[in-house]
């Protein structure tokens, strides 16, 4: 029985940590003129890419995930300052001294050398174009006159890989900036009350900008497949829904 027991021993560990460890992430790839770019989905907000051996990570948020066994950034955007964008505590346990971080004007005090982006901007980093565009709300308030996410404050981000251009909206809603949007191959649209869009808005968006490939994202407990239903039958877009709640 000697003999035995460290081996049972050893299986109980790994049964109890991968349980604590959980399923693996979904991943999708796709193919662009310079290399395959595989996207993780990390849920909530959060994602990252993996384009020409670079790690660039989208918001960050520990709830949902041990940063700490997770690729180390190259590069790390922050869309706006709300707690589950913007987490300090996860953000530092990507960092590398090489890593550049990506955000808007009302994050910078919190991160100290951060390449600062308003709405608007262009920048091209480590080969990859990136575009500051809106992120606001039109019609949801937590007050009278008083929007989630005011017009002029936080990003989205349009990021070039090659032939590929890919948004990441944000916390935002249907807004006009976005509904004039040309050539973007995947879109990620947050869908989400009363913070961002309902299903109706993403679909509205969808269908004026028309991106190859449109994930809704930062879910809640919004039900996707209502989003499904009123895609239905819309030729050139492909929803693909995945564990982004």
């Amino acid at each position: 029985m000697k003999s035995i027991a460290p081996i049972i021993l050893g299986i109980i560990l790994s049964c109890v940590l991968g349980a604590f460890a959980g399923p693996p992430f979904e991943t999708d790839t796709f193919s662009t003129k310079g290399g395959d770019l595989k996207i993780t989905f990390v849920g909530h907000g959060s994602l990252f890419f993996q384009y020409q051996n670079k790690v660039i990570h989208i918001d960050p948020y520990g709830k949902l995930a041990d940063y700490g066994t997770l690729p180390k950034a190259d590069m790390a955007l922050i869309t706006h300052g709300h707690p589950d964008h913007l987490d300090l505590s996860a953000l530092k346990k990507i960092l590398k001294p090489t890593t550049i971080l990506v955000c808007p004007p009302e994050c910078a005090p919190q991160l100290k050398g951060a390449v600062i982006l308003k709405n608007g901007d262009t920048k091209t980093i480590e080969g990859i174009k990136i575009e500051a565009v809106p992120a606001y709300n039109m019609v949801h308030m937590r007050a009278p006159g008083q929007p989630y996410h005011p017009k002029g404050v936080g990003n989205g981000y349009i990021l070039t890989f090659a032939d590929k251009r890919v948004y990441v909206a944000g916390d935002t809603e249907n807004i006009p900036e976005m509904k004039a949007l040309k050539d973007i191959d995947v879109a990620f649209l947050p869908m989400n009350l009363p913070y961002t869009m309902t299903p109706e808005m993403v679909a509205d968006a969808a269908k004026a900008f028309k991106p190859r490939v449109l994930y809704p994202y930062h879910t809640g407990d919004t039900d996707v497949s209502k989003l499904v239903a009123l895609m239905k039958g819309v030729d050139g877009i492909d929803v693909r829904i995945r564990k982004m709640k």
